[in-house]
C-alpha cells in the first residue's frame, strides 16, 4: 500500500506529450518564463483521505495542477484563447478516455465523487517578468488503499 507519485505524474506527462500541442511539458511549476509556444506544467497541489475510504485502509485523493502557459504578447492575439481551449479539450478527452492513467490510479475523479471534479480556470500570471495567459486544470485522482489503518 502506497502512492506511486512518479507513475501518476508520468501518466499526466504522457497524456500531455502524446497530444502534439505542447512545446514542452514540465513536471514542476516553471521559474522562468516559457517561450512563445504552448507549455504545460504539472505538479501536486493537495493530498487528503478520500471520503469513500474503508475501515481497513484509507483511500487517497491527490489533486494535481496542470497549467497551460501561453505568452500574452503572442501574435495573433485573437488565437491565444482558441489555442488554449483546444489544448484543454484534448486533455479532457484524454483523461475521459483513460481515467485510470494507465492503471496507476483507481480513477481520475472526472465528476467529483470524492470532492471537486476535474475542472479548469483561465487567468493571467506574471512569470519572470512576462505576462502569461494561463489555464489551470485541477485534476483529482483517487488511489485505493493508500494507507493501512491499524489500531
Amino acid at each position: 500500500m502506497s502512492i506511486d507519485a512518479e507513475a501518476i505524474i508520468n501518466g499526466f506527462v504522457s497524456h500531455a506529450m502524446s497530444l502534439g500541442v505542447f512545446e514542452r511539458v514540465n513536471q514542476h511549476e516553471p521559474k522562468n518564463s516559457p517561450d512563445n509556444g504552448l507549455t504545460a506544467a504539472i505538479w501536486l497541489d493537495a493530498i487528503s483521505p478520500a471520503r469513500r475510504s474503508g475501515l481497513a485502509s484509507t483511500t487517497a485523493r491527490l489533486e494535481f495542477n496542470i497549467r497551460l502557459y501561453q505568452n500574452m504578447m503572442r501574435e495573433p492575439q485573437d488565437s491565444i484563447d482558441p489555442l488554449l481551449i483546444a489544448a484543454v479539450d484534448k486533455l479532457f478527452t484524454a483523461y475521459s478516455g483513460d481515467f485510470e492513467l494507465g492503471g496507476t490510479v483507481a480513477y481520475i475523479d472526472l465528476l467529483g465523487i470524492t470532492g471537486t471534479p476535474l475542472q479548469g480556470q483561465a487567468g493571467y500570471i506574471n512569470v519572470d517578468g512576462k505576462l502569461m495567459r494561463v489555464f489551470t486544470i485541477s485534476a483529482p485522482v483517487v488511489v485505493n488503499d493508500a494507507w493501512p489503518q491499524v489500531a
